[in-house]
């Protein structure tokens, strides 16, 4: 076992264990909160699984993982509306966490990935992750201004 498998489990282990409380306890707000963590986990996670086992087709997962978790956290928000007016739920701190866990493993995988066509795709998968998972956060916590609906 080495330093960026240990980084993975500790951070799944954190992660993983956060996710399964708010999936289990609550209201709809916080399950669908949970859900968004658990994508904005697991991404970073395989990341470090990634460099740690030398396989970089955990990065495409990552990046497929980055670009369809949120996609489905707007999805929950839009089909659960009704209920997630009643009360509306705020994790902005969670959100901003996550988006940090996300940026740091991201450069540290890139200081350790040789310059090229894969920093640029750790690069792609940081924007992604960081960026929808803020956007998704948003969309729950009651929207944007000005947006018809949002």
């Amino acid at each position: 076992m080495n330093g960026w498998i240990l980084a993975a489990t500790v951070e799944l282990a954190g992660g993983g264990a956060a996710a399964l409380w708010g999936v289990t306890t609550g209201p709809t707000g916080r399950r669908v909160i949970a859900q968004n963590l658990a994508t904005s986990a697991l991404c970073p996670a395989l990341l470090l699984l990634s460099q740690g086992y030398g396989r970089p087709s955990y990065v495409d997962l990552a990046l497929l993982l980055a670009l369809l978790g949120p996609v489905g956290t707007l999805v929950f928000a839009r089909l659960l509306a009704a209920e997630l007016e009643r009360e509306r739920p705020s994790a902005w701190a969670l959100t901003w966490a996550a988006a940090g866990l996300g940026a740091v493993v991201v450069a540290a995988v890139c200081a350790a990935t040789a310059p090229g066509r894969a920093t640029v795709k750790l690069l792609v998968v940081g924007a992604l992750l960081i960026g929808g998972n803020v956007i998704a956060s948003r969309a729950l916590s009651g929207g944007f201004q000005g947006v018809r609906g949002g």
